[in-house]
């Protein structure tokens, strides 16, 4: 059975980092692309960052380019995103999720997506 668990989430004030990681279980994550999303209050869920896999192609949502960057350790079947210069418009829960099919580029958007992790808050307020 397919398994994330996203964890490395918290309160942390404008201008701070966080780095989160999402942990496969159930699955080999090679070859396939993971994605992290995030939905905030209120809103629909948004792509954020996605990586592929073997060649580790990204792409970022406009908002977080040049502040976040998505990464993998296909050994530790794990994912990360590194969340720099964070603004109190990051706040959401954030999730990582595995794609229908095996592609060699990643998409950002939710549909394409299948299996989810549980989510983690990420609160960013002064």
């Amino acid at each position: 059975q397919v398994h994330f668990v996203e964890s490395g989430g918290g309160l942390v004030q404008p201008g701070e980092s966080l780095r989160l990681s999402c942990v496969a279980s159930g699955f080999d994550v090679q070859n396939y692309a993971i994605g992290w999303f995030r939905q905030a209050p209120g809103k629909e869920r948004e792509g954020v960052a996605c990586i592929s896999d073997p060649n580790h192609l990204t792409d970022y949502a406009d908002s977080v380019k040049g502040r976040f960057t998505v990464s993998r350790d296909n050994v530790k079947n794990t994912a990360y995103l590194q969340m720099n210069s964070l603004n109190p418009e990051d706040t959401g829960v954030y999730y990582c999720a595995h794609p229908h099919v095996m592609a060699p580029f990643c998409l950002l958007s939710p549909n394409d997506y299948d299996y989810w992790g549980q989510g983690i808050q990420v609160t960013v307020r002064s």
